[in-house]
């Protein structure tokens, strides 16, 4: 049942239609996307909201230093539209994704996640956005985020966000 719900994001990026370079950037936007919001929709419909607050916060670092990275560092990319090459941002947030969705839940949803976070980069380099290393700088940034900031899934110990009219607050409940 857990590789069938992540088989629906691998079989939204059939590898025979992205025969072109369109193709692969799209793939990509597909890839990335369905990663960041199953990374999330994963916790949230069971209310794990620990789980949704640190997959949240893996993507959000990996994008953040991505963003860095791109905007310090002068790399031309290879079709030439502009010197924001690296690193692959759509690749270390994928990566995140993928690795807060492993750490969190097991090998049953990290595995296809890492494939399609896979997919991702190879779409990036297909698609003429950016070289290997780019990507493998991705990758590296977002397995980096995902494993530091996600815990594993303790089903005796939750952190739950509440709000009230006037009150915000964190409720802590471990069971034993």
């Amino acid at each position: 049942m857990r590789l069938a719900t992540i088989g629906i994001l691998c079989s939204a990026l059939p590898l025979s239609a992205v025969a072109n370079q369109d193709n692969w950037e799209l793939a990509s936007e597909i890839g990335v996307y369905s990663l960041i919001g199953f990374s999330l929709a994963k916790p949230a419909y069971h209310q794990d909201w620990q789980g949704f607050q640190q997959a949240g916060l893996s993507v959000g670092v990996a994008g953040g230093i991505g963003l860095i990275g791109k905007s310090t560092i002068d790399a031309e990319r290879p079709d030439k539209s502009g010197n924001n090459s690296f690193p692959s941002n759509h690749t270390s947030t994928a990566f995140a994704a993928a690795t807060s969705l492993h750490k969190r839940y097991g090998w049953e949803y990290g595995v296809p996640a890492y494939g399609v976070a896979t997919l991702v980069g190879v779409g990036r380099v297909e698609g003429e956005k950016h070289y290997w290393r780019d990507v493998a700088a991705g990758a590296v940034i977002g397995i980096a985020s995902g494993w530091l900031l996600t815990d594993k899934l303790d089903d005796n110990s939750q952190l739950w966000p509440w709000v009230s009219k006037d009150q915000v607050g964190l409720s802590y409940t471990y069971l034993w």
